[in-house]
This record gives structure tokens, C-alpha cells and sequence, in this order.
């Protein structure tokens, strides 16, 4: 059985892999968009940005990932999950309390 200094340490470094990949991520879409907007005013006739379009298709799924990451999350946060897990244990509980006088 794990210690829990060993079970801190593996979260730890989850949380530090989740909040790299971010960056990244974070860091080709920067790069990614700016292309984009070079070549829709550089290199297009058109006055349109339409590299708009991507941006913010991939942007939500930026923010999306931020939430994550950061632990941004008002309606499903870890007390909410550990609410739930409580009410489905109780209810197991009382399914089998039930069933034993039955």
C-alpha cells in the first residue's frame, strides 16, 4: 500500500504534466493563430478574418482545458464529486440494509 506522501507526490506531478500540457497547448495556438492572421491579411485579398473562425473554435477548447487545469469549475468541483460519492454510498448502503430484511 501506498504511503501518502507517495500518493501526494504521483498527484503533484500529475497536476504539473496537466498544467505543461496547457502551456503547450496554450503556446501552438498562440503560434497557430498568429500564422493564420499573417497569412488572412498578408497574403489574402480579402479584408475578411476569417482566421477569427479558428481562433475562437480552438479557443473555447482552450478555455475548456484552463478550467480543468486550474481547478475552474463552479458546478462540478471535488467537494460536489465527494457529495455524490457519499449519496451513492449511502444509498448502497440502504439497498442492502433493505434486503437483509427482506
Amino acid at each position: 500500500m501506498e504511503s501518502n506522501y507517495e500518493k501526494r507526490y504521483y498527484e503533484a506531478k500529475e497536476r504539473v504534466k496537466e498544467l505543461k500540457d496547457f502551456y503547450i497547448h496554450l503556446i501552438v495556438y498562440v503560434l497557430v493563430i498568429g500564422f493564420l492572421a499573417v497569412i488572412n491579411f498578408g497574403f489574402s485579398n480579402t479584408n475578411y478574418p476569417w482566421f477569427l473562425w479558428p481562433a475562437a473554435g480552438w479557443g473555447i477548447g482552450i478555455a475548456f482545458q484552463a478550467a480543468s487545469v486550474f481547478r475552474i469549475n463552479p458546478f462540478f468541483d471535488k467537494r460536489w464529486e465527494e457529495k455524490k460519492v457519499q449519496q451513492y454510498l449511502q444509498e448502497e448502503e440502504e439497498k442492502e440494509v433493505q434486503q437483509r430484511w427482506e
